[in-house]
């Protein structure tokens, strides 16, 4: 995995947009979703880095595409129940996300769902002070770093369990900024480089 930082990189991070399936929670095989909270496994370490990140004054964004609802395996009403659950589990390690956005729909059929910036625009509009350059987009798919790299964040790679990347994830690693094996070992690297400069 790539850890120099590059050119681009935001002399302060003010907001952390993460992915929720492969980023903070085991990824479903390809072609399954994660449809209640039994389902819902938070990946080692994941609770720690985000922790990390709350001490470290950074807002923390999950924005995450639930096609599942729009193909009728699960409801809005089941995500926000796994939402609640995990934000439970956060407050139990200390930690706890600032915002959740999710998109419902199909391919194609709305701004919201990754890579359009629909979900970035309906967090600035809870939190102003949002801004893509000060933000960092962290990911395991080709739409994660997409999002991204569109709204001009820099951009940084989960490369997770091999056996259960999304086809693309070769691509996607090599146009995001940054790449890293988890989560934490990401917020590590990437607050230590913060903080040395």
């Amino acid at each position: 995995m790539s850890k120099t930082l590059p050119h681009s990189f935001p002399q302060a991070i003010e907001t952390v947009f993460l992915d929720r399936d492969g980023v903070l929670n085991q990824k479903m095989p390809e072609g399954r979703y994660v449809t209640r909270w039994d389902e819902f496994h938070i990946l080692p370490g994941a609770a720690d880095a985000i922790h990390l990140l709350n001490q470290s004054g950074i807002r923390v964004i999950i924005v995450s595409n639930q096609r599942g609802i729009a193909l009728g395996l699960y409801t809005v009403e089941s995500v926000q129940a796994i939402h609640r659950e995990l934000q439970s589990l956060l407050n139990a390690h200390g930690a706890g996300v600032d915002g959740f956005y999710f998109c419902p729909h199909d391919y194609g059929t709305c701004n919201c769902r990754k890579p359009e910036p629909g979900m970035f625009e309906q967090a600035a509009a809870d939190f102003p002070a949002i801004s893509a350059t000060r933000s960092l987009m962290i990911g395991d798919s080709q739409s994660d770093i997409e999002f991204g790299r569109r709204l001009g964040m820099t951009t940084v790679f989960i490369g997770g369990d091999p056996q259960k990347r999304s086809p693309g994830s070769g691509a996607a690693h090599q146009r995001a900024d940054l790449g890293y094996p988890s989560l934490y070992e990401a917020v590590i690297d990437l607050l230590s480089e913060l903080r040395n400069r």
